[in-house]
């Protein structure tokens, strides 16, 4: 699959007591997989600069609420700071 051709699970897809369970494929859970196709969307429209946290935040918070300072801890998890 492309990743242009990804589309986000929608918020009915994955019941509540599923949301933190990783998936077997490549160890990400469904937010964390959100943040990363967030991510890209947004470096994507930014010409593949950098994405400032707070813009991605608000991103996110489309999405599912996340505090700010757990989106930076998840992010530097997942390998996606610099």
């Amino acid at each position: 699959m492309h990743r242009e051709a990804m589309s986000l699970p929608s918020n009915d897809d994955t019941p509540a007591e599923h949301e933190g369970i990783s998936d077997v494929r490549d160890g990400l859970n469904r937010r964390e997989r959100i943040v990363l196709y967030v991510l890209h969307q947004a470096q994507k429209e930014r010409g593949d600069r950098n994405v400032p946290t707070a813009m991605l935040w608000g991103r996110v918070c489309e999405h599912f609420y996340i505090s700010p300072e757990a989106l930076s801890q998840m992010l530097a998890r997942l390998g996606a700071r610099r």
